[in-house]
């Protein structure tokens, strides 16, 4: 038997009113918001130290990393059900750390049981890129790329499980530092492993992978030093016993963990498969439609962090099973993060211009049309600003009293059925082209959006009625 050890936890008691509840959600999701936006910075940095290296690499990176982070987030989606277990067995017994560290290892358990098919599968990605038609040569360099990065998926998932453990157990301040170390080493590795500086083999493409497999390990590394000697962490002891089995804990991970894993696939796939519509409309759209989802999603980085948190804040409350807890810390997310969105919306509806500017070159032959398209696209973007950070937090909250199956089945309908639906038919079958895909996209997560906050106030009254 694991002795249950009496340790000073993180405030795990009711605020007394709402304020004191959005003083909460801002400590905690702050450094979680912050920790996203240097993430999107990390990605920038690859793609700006590649795209020096030609076309047919910067296809060939796009396709590898559009792969890899679709499969590696989503697994990492599957272990984030740690979060509202953890929160939860905090809230119920905030002096008992035998729970929150079965859930820490089985997380780890799971992720590592997932990471051997994500592997397999980036192992063999120049023949998953031949078989859907791409160009030979881009497949290759893909394929040698993925080959590389796969190494990145054990590390990926095990920096996931620890960044969560550490944001639940009321330390999300470490996440924005590892961040920002894993950034600057990603800068310096990309900068001699690219093109061969301090001696170092000038490897391009292949340089490129293994600077991310090279930062994503310092991440893990860097969690795994945090887990062990931070004073409040420690106490927890998440790594004792790793080698022992928990299965009830293993099979709540895959309860909770699959549709989450699923619901991110259903988003992120929806995004990929828009920008397929894109390429069969024409070259201009595909280019514009990468700019103005590239700016859409570093706003989206504050509602995302604003639900990791929500997550945590709703979990610790329906561990107390405090119902009146539970419907404060809810709605006081949400009006959060959809306060956050409509300022992103103002700021995006307003300086549309200047935000298109950062990622074209002045004097690029097709710069004039692909930024006066972009700006078409972000006048959408500007709209689902809304819904998109509603949809967000509302799935962290419902997350939070472990409601998972049921939004994902939102998620399902809302992306693939309405939203991509609606991408194809607008696209296609009116003049509105790639406009028609922005506004199929705006359709989906409105609906998923609508759903998730219905679906809450449903669960809202069933928690606080009894």
């Amino acid at each position: 038997m694991e002795p249950a050890v009496a340790i000073p936890a993180l405030d795990a008691s009711a605020p007394a009113d709402w304020r004191g509840e959005a003083k909460a959600l801002v400590r905690l999701a702050g450094p979680l918001v912050a920790a996203q936006l240097l993430q999107m910075a990390i990605a920038a940095v690859d793609v700006i130290f590649v795209a020096r290296l030609g076309a047919v690499d910067l296809a060939a990176a796009t396709l590898g990393v559009f792969v890899f982070n679709l499969l590696l987030y989503a697994i990492i989606g599957l272990t984030s059900a740690a979060a509202p277990l953890i929160a939860a067995e905090l809230g119920a017994r905030a002096h008992a750390v035998r729970a929150v560290r079965r859930s820490f290892r089985m997380a780890l358990w799971v992720g590592a049981f997932f990471a051997v098919p994500v592997i397999v599968i980036l192992a063999h990605g120049e023949t998953l890129f031949r078989l859907a038609g791409q160009d030979a040569e881009v497949a290759r360099r893909a394929g040698q790329f993925m080959d590389v990065l796969l190494f990145a998926v054990p590390t990926g998932i095990a920096a996931g499980v620890m960044r969560t453990a550490a944001a639940a157990l009321g330390r999300p301040g470490w996440a924005f530092l590892v961040t920002a170390v894993a950034l600057g080493i990603g800068i310096l590795a990309n900068w001699m492993l690219v093109f061969g500086h301090l001696g170092a083999p000038a490897m391009g493409l292949t340089g490129s992978a293994l600077a991310t497999v090279i930062g994503i390990g310092s991440m893990a590394i860097a969690y795994a030093v945090i887990l062990t000697t931070d004073r409040r962490l420690r106490r927890y002891r998440l790594f004792g016993r790793w080698w022992r089995p928990e299965w009830p804990a293993f099979r709540a991970i895959i309860r909770l963990g699959v549709p989450i894993a699923l619901t991110w696939l259903f988003e992120g796939s929806l995004f990929g498969g828009a920008a397929v519509l894109m390429g069969l409309i024409g070259v201009v759209d595909v280019a514009a439609h990468a700019v103005a989802l590239n700016i859409a999603a570093v706003a989206f980085q504050l509602p995302f962090g604003i639900a990791q948190a929500a997550t945590i804040r709703v979990g610790l409350a329906y561990g107390a099973a405090d119902p009146l807890w539970i419907a404060r810390a809810g709605n006081v997310a949400l009006a959060i993060g959809i306060g956050v969105m409509t300022l992103t919306a103002l700021i995006i509806w307003s300086f549309p211009d200047p935000l298109i500017a950062l990622y074209l070159e002045r004097d690029g032959s097709d710069t004039a049309a692909v930024a006066a398209l972009a700006a078409r696209f972000l006048a959408v973007a500007a709209v689902f600003q809304l819904v998109d950070g509603a949809q967000a937090v509302a799935a962290g909250v419902l997350r939070g009293i472990q409601d998972t199956r049921v939004p994902m089945l939102i998620a399902l309908f809302g992306y693939w059925v309405v939203g991509f639906g609606t991408s194809a038919y607008l696209g296609f079958s009116t003049p509105l082209a790639g406009v028609g895909v922005w506004w199929g996209l705006a359709a989906g997560l409105a609906v998923v959006s609508v759903l998730l906050l219905w679906r809450w106030q449903v669960k809202r009254r069933v928690v606080v009625s009894g």
